[in-house]
């Protein structure tokens, strides 16, 4: 459980405007990237699930209207493509994401 918790706590510490990928947030704490996705799949809802994505930005189709509602209102530009975030002009400061 101390793994999951660092996870999540790596994600709230993602800054509102900025996108962190999964192996960004795996990088953090000592994980790896699929990690980061099952744990965001189970308790996504208790963090700003929306801050972290692909190495590409890009997120799961069900997930993008919601996400797409997220980064509008945080500033987040979208893909040309429509897929996902510009996470290249988003990206947080990985230093930021260790507890």
């Amino acid at each position: 459980m101390e793994r999951v918790e660092r996870v999540l706590d790596a994600v709230e510490r993602v800054p509102r405007g900025q996108v962190a990928s999964y192996g960004d947030i795996g990088r953090a704490v000592g994980v790896g990237a699929r990690f980061v996705g099952r744990i965001l799949a189970r308790h996504g809802a208790e963090v700003a699930w929306w801050r972290v994505t692909t190495r590409d930005g890009l997120l799961p189709a069900h997930l993008l209207p919601d996400a797409f509602a997220h980064w509008a209102d945080e500033g987040v530009g979208v893909r040309g493509d429509g897929r996902g975030c510009r996470i290249a002009d988003h990206r947080v400061d990985p230093t930021l994401l260790i507890g």
